[in-house]
Order: structure tokens, then sequence, then C-alpha cells
């Protein structure tokens, strides 16, 4: 971190006093129903209240770089308090051991005595099965061939317990899978590269939840994707690339696409991923991750999530005309999203979403009650996670 950086923060600090020991002061008192809700350890929960501003946005930001080595400016981002974790992806893999090295130097920068936390990170990948799959190894069948084989169930039970079992094996305690999606037409978005179960809504709960149940019976937290659904894209309605509008009804998405997160919150999956879909029914104009109806209304109070929500791509081309990534991290930050994956192999952009939360929260335009309980969660989240390569214990 450069000096110029720090000595802005120092300045912010010292501006906002008042405003930073009021909130340290709520969250020590436990006055909010969220963080009564999802609470984390008591011994977490205490070293919320010492972070800075800066270190309580990091909390919230999941990082990515390019090569196989983590840049100076990770580590020390890492070493300072001010990441969550890291998302990794092919190009970071190198070989044989290179992956796991390059953990065990983050888990080193987050030894640091300068950053309190002193949580496992979270160091996460897309490891889906089929085509999809960062890293060399489990699961080699894709979820259609899952839902289409002999013995679905203990197919999908095969592949979440491998796809975890390569997860540890380097390091990593975060797979971005299962996805949820029931898809509509064959060939569409989601199945022309086989990442959906069925187009039997039953089946993709099921298979899903033993998918979720088995890689975190192995210790690695399971993400349900893409909330509440992008099973009825058609191929070219790829939210990486431009916005996507799904005009279901609320009646279909409620009865089709959210059924399978009811059965992976009742098998308590930890993570939720959402959509950057619009679904006019739900919420008009405003992608899945960027609603409060949809995070809050649909998710956490109609189907009953507690655990932690995550953006899908924050660089992603669905969010053009909202412009910056800063504009894009608050926007989510206020939908009641509690990770930003900034996966856009750079490193800046996760300081720009930071920035953007850092300053929410010392302005008061991001509710300081559901950071705390934001932070609170994830802190919840990463008490039960370990980092070090090696296989399940």
């Amino acid at each position: 971190m450069s000096g110029q950086r720090k000595a802005a923060h120092g300045q912010r600090r010292r501006g906002h006093a008042a405003r930073w020991t009021a909130a340290t002061a709520l969250l020590a008192a436990g006055c909010s129903t969220q963080l009564q809700a999802t609470a984390s350890p008591p011994a977490a929960r205490i070293v919320l209240t010492r972070l800075s501003p800066a270190q309580l946005a990091g909390q919230r930001v999941i990082y990515s770089y390019t090569g196989v080595t983590p840049p100076a400016r990770l580590l020390t981002l890492v070493a300072h308090g001010e990441a969550a974790g890291v998302i990794f992806f092919t190009a970071n893999v190198g070989g044989p051991g290179q992956l796991a090295a390059a953990v065990r130097e983050l888990d080193q920068a987050a030894a640091s005595n300068q950053d309190p936390v002193h949580l496992p990170l979270l160091l996460m990948t897309d490891q889906e099965g089929g085509i999809v799959r960062r890293l060399p190894g489990p699961p080699t069948l894709s979820a259609q061939q899952i839902g289409e084989s002999a013995d679905p169930a203990s197919a999908a039970n095969q592949a979440g317990s491998g796809a975890a079992l390569t997860l540890r094996s380097n390091g990593l305690n975060v797979n971005l899978a299962p996805v949820l999606d029931v898809y509509r037409q064959p060939g569409n978005f989601i199945s022309h590269l086989g990442r959906s179960f069925s187009s039997n809504p039953a089946t993709v709960a099921t298979l899903g939840a033993d998918y979720a149940t088995a890689e975190q019976r192995v210790g690695v937290a399971a993400t349900a994707k893409h909330f509440p659904g992008l099973g009825a894209a058609a191929l070219p309605q790829d939210t990486d690339l431009r916005p996507v509008t799904l005009p279901l009804s609320a009646s279909a998405i409620r009865s089709v696409d959210e059924l399978p997160y009811r059965s992976a919150i009742a098998a308590h999956v930890k993570l939720v991923m959402l959509s950057w879909a619009v679904y006019p029914a739900l919420d008009p104009g405003v992608p899945a991750g960027m609603s409060a109806t949809i995070v809050v209304g649909e998710l956490r109070r109609r189907l009953g999530f507690t655990g932690v929500t995550v953006t899908d791509a924050l660089e992603a081309g669905a969010l053009r005309r909202f412009g910056p990534i800063a504009n894009r991290a608050a926007l989510a930050a206020r939908a009641g999203i509690d990770l930003l994956l900034c996966s856009q192999r750079n490193v800046s952009e996760g300081e720009r979403a930071l920035s953007a939360l850092e300053s929410g929260y010392l302005r008061g335009t991001l509710s300081r009650a559901a950071f705390m309980a934001a932070d609170d969660r994830i802190m919840a989240l990463r008490a039960t996670l370990q980092s070090r390569p090696g296989p399940a214990g």
C-alpha cells in the first residue's frame, strides 16, 4: 500500500471518528437484528469492532490476478486485512504444486500482525464438472451427464465430493458450484455446456442438494447459482457479455427456478450467487444482484437464506449501463449482497470496489447495520473453513 493511500486512510478515520465509534458500539451491543440472526463466533465478532473502515470494506471483496504468482499488491492488501479472499482461474494454476504454493503465500500474508482477522481466506474457483473446471481433476461429469446417468444421486454425490477433494488438495475452500439453473430448452445458454442437471425442477433440487451436501461434508463451502435462475436464457443471453432480461412470470420463477434453492437452503448451502439478469416480474429494470427486492425479499425473507450472498463477475457486460466498478459495487452492496466478486484478473478492480464500500460506509450511503451484518456473515463462514493444502480431514 502506498504512503499516499495510508495517509488518506488516516485522514478519513480521524474525520469520521464519531461515526466509527457509534458503529462499533452498535456491533458490540448486538443491536442489529441481522447480526443476531446470523452471528459469527464471539471471538470473530469482537475482531470486527477493531477493524478500520478499509478493513471492514475489504472483508467483502474477492480479488483476482493474472499469472501463477500472487502479485505484491494483493499480498499487501491481504496482509493489511483488506481482502476476504481470491478467485482462481485456469491461468493461475501452472505446474504441479504451483497453486498450492500460491495459497501458502497468501496464507502467510494473512497471518501478518497488521491483519487483525486471522481467519482463513475465502479461496475459490469454478469446479462445476465437465467442461467448466478450472483445476485438473474431478468432477469429470457435467451436471447434465449426472442428471442423465443410471444413478444420478450417486453421481451427484461423487461429483460434489470429487470437486471438494480437488479443491482441498490445492488449498482452496469455496467452490462456485453447484449450478441450480433449470434449463427450458436443450442447447440454450445454460444447457449447451451441460451445466444444468435437468429441465425438471424437482430433479435439479434433489441433485443440487446432493452435490452441495457432498462437497460441504469434505470441508469445501458450496455456492448455489445463479439465483433466481438462468435456465430460461437463450443461447446468446450471456450476462458476461450483454444485458439479459428474462420475462418470466413471478409464479414461474417461484415454482420452477427458485424450487432448487429451497432444497439447497434446507441442505445448509453456505453461499448463494445472484444472477445479473433482469426479472421484470420481480423487479423491472434492475439485475437480480442489484435488487434488494430479490436479494432480501426473495432470497432471504421468502426462502429464508441466512448464509453469504455473492455477486457474479462484477465486470460483466450485463452491467455496462451501471457505470464503473465502484458504482456497481455500491449498488450491489446496497441491495444486500455480502461478497463482491472482482474476477477481471486485475487487483485494481478489487481496490476500486473496496474504495466504493469504504466511502459508502463512511458517508452513510450504505447502512452501517447492514454492513456489519454482511461482515458478520462472511466472518462466520471463514471461521468454518481452512485453506492449507491437503486431503480431507
